[in-house]
């Protein structure tokens, strides 16, 4: 889903589960499927934690608690703060699908594995990495006030608690900062110097 990205300002979903994987994140059965519906992706995530094998709610399970069930829209629940190792498993792009599709910009952990964090850039999700510290204070944070306001500024690379003012710096690679920021995939970085290719073509013929 290309969207320019700049500062996400949200409630957050707390996730905390340690070696969260891709099969937690969207069920391998849902791989078999040729569509690109972000819907279809999104009703799939954590599929198998949120309903039971009859498809009814699992009330206990975070995603199905008042607090947390109103859909992710603008400035609500756009921010997931997950557990340590994030995305572990089998490298299924269909995983930061799901996230994507559901409706999530960004994704917290104090860390992720490498691929997985990878895919969720290039579906346009910023993987932030904070220290286990911070992670653990969101938790907390969170868990008193499921209301708690996080403030993402790409631009700036620092993620802040608006309830306690705490503010880390993260990194990124500049190459996909960019093209977060003009809601760029490769090809279109690629389409943005087009003039300067098809000269530089002619110029070495």
């Amino acid at each position: 889903m290309k969207q320019k990205f700049d500062i996400i300002q949200s409630t957050c979903l707390p996730i905390a589960i340690d070696n969260c994987n891709t099969d937690l994140i969207i069920p391998a059965r849902y791989l078999a499927s040729t569509t690109r519906d972000p819907k279809f992706f999104g009703d799939a995530f954590m599929h198998d934690l949120r309903f039971d094998s009859e498809g009814k709610p699992v009330e206990d399970f975070v995603l199905n608690r008042p607090e947390y069930k109103e859909a992710p829209r603008q400035g609500v629940h756009e921010i997931i703060v997950g557990g340590q190792n994030w995305g572990s498993g089998s490298s299924r792009e269909h995983a930061a699908w799901a996230i994507a599709g559901y409706g999530v910009r960004v994704v917290i952990s104090s860390s992720f594995a490498d691929i997985h964090r990878n895919n969720l850039l290039n579906c346009f999700v910023l993987p932030v990495v904070v220290s286990p510290e911070f992670q653990q204070e969101l938790f907390a944070t969170i868990a008193k006030n499921p209301r708690t306001m996080v403030r993402v500024d790409l631009p700036a690379q620092t993620v802040t608690s608006l309830e306690t003012g705490h503010c880390e710096h993260f990194e990124i690679n500049s190459y996909k900062k960019y093209c977060l920021m003009n809601a760029y995939d490769d090809i279109d970085f690629l389409l943005e110097d087009k003039e300067k290719i098809e000269k530089w073509e002619k110029a070495h013929k």
